[in-house]
């Protein structure tokens, strides 16, 4: 039996509100004592004072790139992120090469990330066949292969008929629909927010109405199913009004906000280049507003990354003909401390539900997303004061594309414990 003791830190535990100052003690991959003092002797002590101690965080929304775009991003690459991140559970989106749609290739991914990946990969499976919105998708071999989602993510089902059968078979089969919301016939050649900045830089702009129609739909489909929807990388006030609506008439309806989204406005965007250009694009200054409130009111459940690494030659070039992305692993937990905690419009343990106790609820994870006896010993020990620039040269993914180099931020995640096992340590040092 393998054993760690984190000593001195302060945890923050969404589950059972606890918060304060605890030591951590860890029997191979389980937490099985949060106590003021705990004296025993262990393999391995961590000595944690002034920093947070919290669950590992849960990103919904990762794009590995793997298989067959593995140039862009790997199971490895990706876990090498993410753990340098404090992600501790990623959800792999299916828009690979080929798609994941069948319950093989999700059981062959999950089969890979053992050995590949030094975070956990929960590989969601399509909606259709081959994202293609003629047919679906191996709905129930995915899920008996633990998918937990499905989703068309990169686009979205514009056949309803259809997607509210894939939303009555996912119901059928106990799993969530995560929703990319884009009207595709409205997008009309945009590549950014339709607004003056567009007009600026002589770039076709792309309207807010593109992703609320959807939006709008994909509630009416979900009040009519009873189907668990989770809504991606929403960007408008619209969403969140509606989504604050759905939630009030009492359906499953979540909701997760990208960093780029309630960080970024149009303003931001200083020349014509592709690491300004992502899907929905960053709007503008109202609709940041409206996002920022609606993560404080709690009507936004989730911070997600939506991780979309690309090569550089497909993003250094005009938006009219770059990638949609934006990476977002290593930089999740610094941009939401320095801009939501540092400023009050969060807490430290509104972050951690929003980073973690609530996706491992959207999930069913119920071993994971705390800082609680019995769970799953998958932690970050975070670095409040550190302050620094981020660095996209330091990445540990194979994308660099982010508007956010040279950004100012103040926390860094010091130590990634998965299942028990340091799997990052700002130091270097990997799997203790």
């Amino acid at each position: 039996m393998k054993t760690i003791l984190i000593k001195n830190g302060y945890v923050v535990d969404p589950l059972t509100r606890r918060e304060g100052k605890y030591d951590v003690l860890i029997e191979d991959d389980i937490i099985c004592k949060v106590e003021e003092h705990i004296s025993e002797e262990a393999d391995l002590s961590i000595d944690a004072e002034g920093l947070y101690v919290l669950p590992g965080f849960i990103d919904l929304h990762v794009h590995l790139r793997d298989p067959g775009l593995e140039y862009k991003e790997t199971l490895e690459t990706g876990g090498r992120a993410a753990v340098k991140g404090g992600v501790t559970t990623v959800c792999a989106m299916p828009n690979t090469k080929p798609v994941i749609d069948t319950g093989e290739k999700v059981a062959e991914v999950h089969r890979r990330q053992e050995a590949e990946s030094l975070t956990n990969v929960i590989q969601l499976g399509a909606v259709t066949v081959g994202q293609k919105g003629e047919e679906l998708a191996d709905i129930r071999g995915m899920a008996a292969e633990g998918c937990h989602a499905i989703s068309e993510d990169g686009k979205s089902v514009m056949n309803a008929s259809l997607y509210r059968k894939a939303m009555r078979l996912a119901k059928e089969c106990g799993i969530s629909v995560f929703a990319h919301c884009e009207d595709i016939h409205m997008v009309e050649g945009g590549v950014m927010n339709a607004d003056a900045v567009a007009e600026k830089l002589g770039l076709a702009g792309i309207t807010n109405s593109v992703e609320d129609v959807i939006v709008a739909r994909d509630i009416l489909l979900a009040k009519e199913t009873g189907v668990r929807l989770h809504l991606c990388h929403c960007s408008t006030a619209d969403s969140v009004r509606m989504v604050k609506l759905a939630k009030e008439a009492g359906l499953s309806v979540t909701a997760e906000v990208c960093p780029h989204h309630f960080i970024l406005t149009t303003d931001d965007i200083t020349e014509d280049n592709g690491r300004f250009k992502m899907n929905p694009p960053i709007r503008g200054k109202k609709d940041v507003e409206a996002l920022r409130q609606g993560l404080k009111d709690g009507v936004m459940e989730v911070i997600a990354t939506d991780h979309a690494p690309h090569a550089p030659e497909e993003k250094d070039k005009s938006m009219k003909d770059a990638a949609f992305g934006i990476v977002g692993l290593e930089t999740l937990a610094a941009l939401t401390y320095t801009e939501l905690v540092k400023t009050g419009a969060l807490t430290i343990m509104e972050m951690a539900e929003k980073m973690s106790g609530n996706p491992a609820k959207i999930l069913g994870l119920s071993e994971k997303g705390s800082v609680s006896e019995g769970k799953i010993a998958d932690l970050v020990l975070f670095d409040p004061k550190k302050e620094y620039k981020i660095d996209k040269n330091t990445f540990e993914s194979k994308g660099r594309n982010t508007p956010f180099d040279g950004y100012e931020v103040t926390g860094e995640v010091a130590y990634t414990l998965v299942s028990g096992k340091v799997a990052y340590t700002r130091e270097g040092r990997e799997r203790m």
